[in-house]
């Protein structure tokens, strides 16, 4: 009954063609990837308490106040992080609007209503988090939240550029598939290692002497360690990946996304060998953060490549001429 109603008020909205729903969708993963970036960026200025209460900014405030105990500029980069929050909301709820009226598949509705089921659980997570004074294993759930959501962001797109009347096609063989998975658990593995380098390092999102952030007891060195480790196997994977690919034969967009991961990775491992022995720049976390996202697209997007709907031409039968 209630979605009926639903539709029957979606049904009122102009219908979006085939271009918007995939530019919606874009919007969805850059605002999906912006706030983890971001929310680096809070953690680097020391502005994880500018705003000290949730979903309040502070008691009987939802917008910074003048209070001499936070500066200015914490108080700014924080509040700026939430509000930021509403433009992930807005473009999860305009991609779910865009399908439902456009009356997609069941599976492209699947992952449109994943978006803004994510973003209420970030945000509960992200208050969680304040609400805790930073407890490093809170920050390191939130972030990896938000490359969950990148990665069903990329897969929306995907399926949203998929024709709904075509026809599910394996473009490699199964083991290949299978080998294109377990490099994205590699890449999970990857992340995991890399919140706790994080959570044993120096930005503890505040720098308070009154309410000092608990750090994680681990030797950063060895989780260092553990990090680069799993980003060699990650990385080994894709190169032993991108080789079957072409033994088998590509399409021409499956290439040009191994190309990308590829790329990509390289990339964010020369950013985290500067970072280690730079003593770990603030300006660079941001920047990793933001490789770690575009790390999580790159392989979403390639998984979804692998298997996708195409539209098979009917063929048309032509008539002999009867003879005479």
């Amino acid at each position: 009954m209630l979605y009926r109603a639903f539709l029957g008020l979606v049904d009122r909205l102009p219908l979006p063609s085939l271009r918007v729903q995939r530019l919606i969708a874009v919007a969805v993963i850059l605002s999906q990837a912006g706030i983890s970036v971001t929310g680096a960026i809070v953690r680097v200025t020391a502005s994880g308490l500018g705003c000290p209460t949730w979903p309040q900014c502070f008691p009987g405030s939802f917008t910074p106040i003048g209070v001499s105990e936070v500066p200015v500029l914490h108080q700014t980069v924080e509040f700026g992080n939430r509000l930021l929050t509403f433009v992930v909301t807005l473009c999860a709820a305009l991609v779910v609007l865009a399908v439902v009226r456009a009356r997609r598949r069941k599976e492209v509705l699947v992952y449109a209503w994943l978006m803004p089921g994510g973003t209420v659980l970030q945000a509960i997570i992200g208050g969680f988090t304040v609400l805790t004074g930073l407890l490093w294993w809170t920050v390191a759930v939130h972030l990896l939240v938000s490359m969950v959501m990148v990665w069903l962001a990329v897969v929306l797109y995907a399926k949203i550029g998929e024709p709904d009347d075509g026809i599910d096609t394996v473009q490699v063989p199964a083991p290949l598939r299978w080998l294109t998975a377990l490099s994205g658990v590699a890449l999970a593995g990857v992340l995991i290692a890399g919140t706790l380098v994080t959570a044993a390092g120096p930005h503890a999102g505040d720098k308070s002497i009154e309410r000092p952030v608990e750090r994680l007891q681990v030797e950063i060195v060895t989780l260092v360690h553990l990090h680069s480790q799993l980003l060699i196997g990650y990385l080994a994977l894709l190169v032993g990946l991108a080789f079957g690919l072409y033994a088998v034969g590509m399409t021409a967009a499956i290439r040009t996304r191994m190309f990308v991961v590829l790329g990509i990775v390289v990339a964010q491992a020369l950013v985290g060998i500067v970072q280690y022995f730079t003593d770990v720049p603030a300006a660079l976390v941001a920047i990793h953060v933001g490789g770690a996202a575009a790390c999580t697209a790159a392989t979403a997007a390639l998984w979804a490549s692998l298997r996708t709907r195409e539209t098979v031409e009917t063929p048309v039968a032509i008539s002999q001429p009867a003879p005479h």
